[in-house]
This record gives C-alpha cells, structure tokens and sequence, in this order.
C-alpha cells in the first residue's frame, strides 16, 4: 500500500491497491483476428516479440497467439482432465481505439458444459505487479508450498498439484496488468496510457470482453478475483462491465482496499484514524502471547476489540486528531496497553499509531512482516533489508518459479524475462470519481444496483497489515443489508492462501459462493 499527503498524490512508501473507473463501453468486436497459425505438435509457442515494462511501451501491433497444453490434476483423489492455453489477447476499446496485449494463462476443464461453467478471471494489485502470486499461490492446479508463517526463506521451492484448486468448481483466467507480465500497450497507445485507477479497469473490461468472445463463453457465470488493488480494480470492473452489458455473477475482493480515504496506512500524516487497524494489532499480539491476558477465544477477543474500536477508541481519537489534540482518556491507554501489549507511553505520545510503527516497536530489534505480522525477523538482518520479512522469505521462490513453469511446463517462451513487478506507483493515477484517491464502494454498489443478484464474498487476514480486516467490514458496511454480500476472517495474513490451513477454509468458503451463485442464476 502505498501512503499519500491529503490532496496531495504519492509522497511516500511501497505498494498495494486501487479502483474505480469509466469508460466507454469495450467489445471484443472491433478486436484484429490473427491469421491462423498451425501450432507445434506439442503445443508450445516460441513467442518472438520483445516486451517491454516502460512507460513509453507499446508494440507495433498485437497478435493473438498461444501455446496450448493438456494436463492432468488429481485432486482429493478424483483426476481433472484439463487444458492450459497461454499467450495473448487483444483488447481493443471500442470507443477510443485504445488496445494493449494482454498476457493471459487460462485453465478450463475438458469436456466441460461451457454454458453452465463458472470463468473467473483472477488479477494481483500493486499497482504494478503481475498475477504470478494468486497463479502459483491460491487456486490454480498448481501451488507452491510455502511454510507460512515461517520465517526461513524459501530456497527449494516445489510446485505440485493444488489440492484446494477451483478448477473442480470453475475455469481458471489469471491475466496480467499492462506493464506487467508479458501485458503491453499497443501504439499509438503507450503503456502508461494504461496506468490510471480508471484507464486500467477500462482496459480489463475488453480484456473480459474479448476472452468472452474469443472462447464463446457469453453463457457462463462470470467472477471477478482480484487481490489488493486488484480489489479495488475490481470494483470499478464490476461496474464497466455491467454498464457494457456484461454480467457479473460473482466477486470475490481478496484482502480488499476499496476506499484508500479510510485507511490510516495510505495517507501521511496521521489525519485519518487508525481504528481498522487496533483489531489487526490485537490478533497479532495475541499471537506472539502479548496481549493481556492471551487470549483463548480469538473470535470472541476480537469481537471484543471490535466494539472497543467502534467505540472508545473512536471517540478518543476523534479528539486527539482535532485541532485541540487532546489526550486520551487512561481507562483508553489501559485497554490499547492490554490489547497490544505495547507500552502506556507509545499510546499517549500517539494515540492514532500506525502499522509501520507496529511493525518495529512489538518486539524491539524484530521487524514483523507487513504483509503477514506473524513472520518477523531481526530488523537489521537479511528478512528486515527490503522492510517486509513476510515477503522476503518467499519473493523469489515465486519469480523463479513463475519464470520456468511458463516454458518447462505451459510451453511458453519470449526473448525477454516475465516481469514480476514494475515500479510504477508513482506514475499511477490515483484519481477517481473527483477524488485525489479512490473510494470505490460507490462503484460496487453501482454493480450491485445493475444486477441485484452479483453476489460478493470479501476474503481478510487477522495479520495483514496493509489492508487490515476490520478496515475493509467498516468499509463493505457502507454498501448496506445485502445477503449477497459476505465476509470471511481467516488466521492467515495479506496472501491468505499462503498459510495452509487458511487456504483450506478459504476454499470451503469459495465452493459454497460459487453454489450459492449458481442457485442465484
């Protein structure tokens, strides 16, 4: 997540989440056909094109061309016969012209009812990074095993068969933002054409429009998965492609950030409270036994600390951050000391403590993870150098291992490195909807309002530290009563799915919105 002054567009840290956004309406219609080309008896695809991350990117032209692989996963026993198609897809504006190439891997069941068949296309945030942590993280029919919440980096990476994978339940898109992946702008467009909160949500919705088109699937129940500011793309998405005239039948918004306005880890100074965060604080003390008294029912601490939060806390911090600054109440302090297990001083000098200075004062030499507090590591040593130890200790396993499975077994490859990450976040345009930064609960509930039955599921960690889970209910609270929408807390941080015993409830949690999404049809 990145933070930002009021008004003002990014000042400060690293990266997270996005939103809202218009647009006219795509169609995969006016997208170029490619010749037909006859494939290599094994399926693979030799790509020739150079891709590029710039910001001044763009390709001649786009071709529509994949490699097309079968596979077999066993999963819980039963074998899933299925075929791995990876390439590009142009994705052509209909009102502007503007069209990137997309990079694409999708999973889709052989032999299959297509009508009747969930897509869900799954998408990562940053903005700026690829989708390689959902593909080989989450649901795919691959995954890499990952020991979180250890602290010990990940050298020996293994992928095998996902035993929680949704291909028993959907067909699989992970796609790629413009910019990032094998993704690119094509002229006269630029990549950086595409680097806004609105011009990136319009430039998925022809992307939805032009798989839609390309693999005849207008009939098929269709979900959105985004993660981070994936949730936040997701939402303006949801809303564009309602407008263009395709439904959504599902959303699911993976450690969501869906009003950057709310968040006190977005902006800088300390003029938005940090309540979504004391909970986070909480369940992260009690994990590491400081919490006073450790508690045995976490569900029910958390209740607890939920409605301290909602009330004491609020009120107190209202007043601290007014102009009159005044000091909280002691009965106030006593309850954060007890919580958190943080020291009476830390509060009274700043009632309104933010997560960056959670992360190095809990345990004084450690640094906890931001994007999953559980893992921790000295903060001067080799997990503490890039500010996140959560992430060190598995980045690479997943760039490298991303970057082999694309030819060794998807039988994709390109003159130029799959490109993880691109630091663009300060090239990004943050606004929306009038404001400087994105409140995108106004697009959803727009979705919403033009198809009543999207059903919406909201996935958090208890240790995540950049979109906090209390953070994201207040905010789905403002969309209202809907018993479409849900919310699901799991013990596990910002990629949940890392953490085994997450991902297994996360996919008890998914099987049942996709049923009830079906008996919604």
């Amino acid at each position: 997540m990145r933070r930002f002054a009021r008004g003002v567009p990014a000042v400060l840290l690293t990266t997270l989440m996005a939103a809202c956004g218009g647009g006219g309406g795509g169609s995969a219609a006016t997208a170029p056909v490619t010749p037909p080309v006859t494939p290599p008896a094994d399926g693979s695809f030799a790509d020739t094109v150079s891709y590029s991350g710039a910001a001044t990117g763009a390709l001649a032209s786009g071709a529509e061309r994949a490699a097309v692989v079968k596979a077999q996963l066993t999963q819980n026993g039963a074998r899933i016969d299925y075929t791995a198609t990876t390439g590009h897809l142009t994705a052509t504006d209909a009102r502007t012209g503007r069209a990137a190439s997309f990079f694409y891997i999708a999973y889709t069941a052989d032999n299959a009812d297509a009508a009747r068949r969930p897509v869900t296309f799954f998408y990562n945030g940053g903005p700026g990074s690829a989708s390689l942590w959902l593909h080989l993280g989450s649901f795919g029919p691959k995954r890499i095993a990952t020991q979180i919440p250890s602290s010990v980096i990940l050298t020996d990476p293994q992928l095998a068969d996902n035993q929680e994978s949704l291909l028993d339940t959907s067909d699989l898109v992970f796609v790629d933002a413009v910019g990032t992946g094998y993704s690119q702008a094509i002229a006269p467009a630029s990549n950086q054409d595409f680097w806004g909160v609105d011009s990136d949500a319009a430039g998925f919705r022809d992307f939805v429009q032009r798989y839609v088109a390309v693999n005849k699937r207008q009939a098929s129940p269709k979900v959105l998965f985004g993660e981070s500011y994936g949730t936040t793309r997701t939402a303006v998405l949801a809303n564009l492609l309602e407008v263009a005239g395709t439904r959504v039948d599902g959303v699911v918004l993976h450690s969501a950030v869906m009003d950057y306005n709310a968040n006190c880890g977005v902006l800088d100074p300390g003029s938005v409270s940090c309540e979504g965060y004391v909970p986070s604080y909480a369940a992260t003390s009690a994990y590491f036994r400081l919490s006073n008294p450790v508690p045995a029912d976490l569900s029910a601490f958390l209740t607890q600390v939920r409605g301290f939060s909602s009330t004491d806390y609020r009120a107190a911090v209202q007043a601290y951050l007014s102009p009159l600054r005044t000091a909280p109440p002691q009965s106030v302090v006593t309850q954060l000391v007890n919580y958190t297990g943080l020291p009476a001083l830390l509060w009274q000098q700043d009632l309104n403590y933010r997560p960056e200075n959670y992360q190095r004062s809990l345990m004084p030499g450690q640094l906890l993870g931001r994007y999953d507090a559980r893992v921790s590591g000295a903060a001067n040593g080799p997990l503490g150098v890039d500010g996140d130890p959560s992430l060190t200790v598995v980045n690479a396993a997943f760039v490298n291992s991303m970057r082999s499975y694309l030819g060794a077994t998807l039988k994709y490859s390109a003159p130029t490195a799959y490109l993880n990450f691109n630091n663009i976040i300060d090239r990004w345009v943050f606004r929306h909807d009038g404001k400087e930064l994105p409140d995108t609960i106004p697009d959803l509930a727009a979705a919403i309002t033009l198809n009543p039955r999207m059903k919406v599921l909201a996935q958090s960690g208890y240790h995540d530290l950049a979109t906090p889970f209390y953070q994201t209910e207040l905010d789905m609270a403002r969309l209202g009563s809907n018993p479409n929408v849900q919310i699901r807390n799991y013990g596990s941080g910002h990629m949940i799915y890392l953490d085994d015993t997450a991902r297994r409830a996360q996919k008890v949690d998914l099987a049942a919105f996709y049923t009830s999404m079906a008996a919604g049809r």
